[in-house]
């Protein structure tokens, strides 16, 4: 994860902060105080959500609040299809590693 932040990481935060709406420092404190209520309250109450899509919702909602045409929808549309591909896409990679390790074990390559 570390080489993944280190390589995105500021591409990540361009995005968030400046291509799915244009952000002033007192709409980023609000995105962050609503994000940070919505995973106090999913904790709480024991719901497994994902920061980076609480946190990326909120930066929508605040760029809403502003006009609806101020959050670029296409953006924000790559972005949640980028979301659904990782589950699956997840899934595949791992079975396809789980096979491959089974086979290493039992061609006696690994223990």
């Amino acid at each position: 994860m570390g080489p993944g932040t280190l390589a995105g990481g500021k591409r990540i935060i361009r995005t968030m902060g400046m291509k799915i709406a244009q952000l002033r420092p007192v709409d980023g404190f609000a995105a962050e105080t609503s994000a940070s209520m919505v995973l106090l309250a999913t904790g709480h109450l024991g719901f497994p959500v994902s920061t980076t899509h609480v946190i990326t919702s909120s930066i929508m909602g605040v760029g809403a609040t502003y006009h609806i045409k101020a959050v670029r929808w296409g953006i924000a549309r790559s972005i949640v299809m980028a979301w659904i591909l990782t589950l699956p896409a997840s899934a595949i990679i791992g079975a396809a590693f789980a096979y491959l390790f089974k086979l290493l074990i039992q061609a006696g390559l690994m223990r």
